[in-house]
C-alpha cells in the first residue's frame, strides 16, 4: 500500500534509495520515463501537484549518464537556469542522491534527457510526467 506521500505520484513507486530495480527500457526515451517515475518516488514530497503556474522560476534541461548498475556517472546541462545558479545546484543534488537509478539492462548503459520545471516554491516537475501549465 502506498504511503500517503507517494499515493499522488504518477507511475509505478519506485524502489527506496539505495536499491535499483531494473528497467526494460529499450530506448534513451523509454529509459526516460523510468528515470523520471523514480524521480518522482524518492521526492514525492518536493513534485508540484496539478497544473504549474504560467510563469515558473526556473526551466532546465540536463543530460544524464547512467551507468550498467544504476550509477550517475554524468550529468550534462543542455540549458541551465542561469538566473538560478541555486536551482543548477538543487537539481544536480537531487539526481546525484536518487542513484542508483534502474538499471538499464537492455542498454547496458544509457544517456537520457530530461527538462526541469521548476516553481518558485522549490517545487518541481519534469517534462515526462508534467501535469502541464495554466
Amino acid at each position: 500500500m502506498p504511503s500517503p506521500d507517494t499515493a499522488s505520484v504518477k507511475g509505478p513507486v519506485p524502489a527506496a534509495a539505495g536499491s535499483a530495480r531494473a528497467s526494460a527500457a529499450s530506448t534513451a526515451r523509454a529509459y526516460r520515463e523510468d528515470a523520471a517515475t523514480h524521480l518522482y518516488g524518492l521526492n514525492a514530497q518536493r513534485v508540484y501537484k496539478g497544473k504549474l503556474p504560467p510563469m515558473l522560476y526556473a526551466i532546465g534541461v540536463l543530460e544524464v549518464d547512467i551507468d550498467r548498475a544504476g550509477k550517475v556517472t554524468r550529468l550534462r546541462w543542455m540549458r541551465a537556469p542561469k538566473h538560478a545558479p541555486e536551482v543548477v545546484a538543487e537539481i544536480e543534488r537531487t539526481v546525484r542522491a536518487a542513484a542508483p537509478f534502474p538499471a538499464p539492462t537492455r542498454m547496458g548503459k544509457v544517456t537520457y534527457t530530461d527538462t526541469w520545471l521548476w516553481d518558485k516554491s522549490g517545487h518541481f516537475q519534469l517534462d515526462t510526467l508534467t501535469e502541464g501549465q495554466h
